[in-house]
């Protein structure tokens, strides 16, 4: 939790900063604004950082983001997305068969610092912070259901670090970021005078996206 507030924080300054910076541009510089959406490749980290390939859970983003140049070169760039997250567990016994989807929704709101590499090639990297609004459990086999898991369960607030490239060919771009989750999944809980956090588990998300440039 303290690292979670801390990167908050940091990041909250860091959006102060920005916008000062950007206060004391000419304004001449254009800002852009846009629509995106994209493929989700997501999963779930152990407290070891180990990640079971075989777990992906595939899921969509869309939002709304905005580019804000601070030079040529370098813009900020904040987005606020809604995006899918979570892991898929597929089982296999004498008994039963199937799959289990963990399903985390959130609205995700990255702040990145965009470098123009070329006219058409991007790198950027930042931070972004989330909050739960849903999450569910689907099983499709054997067994079939579909039950709310009670958000109460879980930690509301997610944050982690984005990076990634993008290509543009105004209006439309097309890009590639990882989202590294810094916080867990679950909550700690005190038994019988031992702490443990269930699930003890980060997110991991692989995302393909297109965007479009409303001006």
């Amino acid at each position: 939790m303290k690292m979670q507030t801390n990167f908050l924080c940091a990041l909250t300054l860091f959006i102060s900063a920005s916008f000062g910076m950007l206060h004391a541009q000419d304004n001449n510089v254009n800002t852009e604004f846009g629509v995106k959406g994209g493929f989700n490749m997501s999963n779930l980290r152990d407290s070891g950082d180990d990640i079971d390939d075989d777990k992906t859970l595939y899921g969509f983003n869309a939002g709304v983001y905005a580019t804000l140049p601070i030079s040529d070169f370098v813009a900020i760039q904040p987005e606020v997305l809604f995006t899918t997250k979570g892991a898929e567990l597929e089982y296999n016994s004498a008994f039963a068969s199937g799959s289990a989807k963990f399903k985390l929704n959130y609205i995700e709101v990255p702040l990145l610092v965009r470098v123009n590499v070329t006219k058409n090639f991007n790198i950027h990297a930042g931070g972004y912070a989330s909050y739960l609004v849903s999450s569910k459990v689907k099983g499709v086999g054997d067994f079939e259901f579909e039950e709310e898991i009670d958000r109460d369960d879980l930690n509301k607030f997610d944050a982690g670090i984005a990076m990634g490239v993008g290509v543009d060919f105004s209006p439309l771009s097309i890009g590639l970021r990882y989202n590294y989750g810094l916080t867990t999944v679950g909550k700690e809980r005190t038994i019988a005078g031992e702490t443990f956090t269930t699930p003890d588990v980060k997110n991991s998300n692989l995302t393909l996206y297109l965007s479009y440039k409303l001006n």
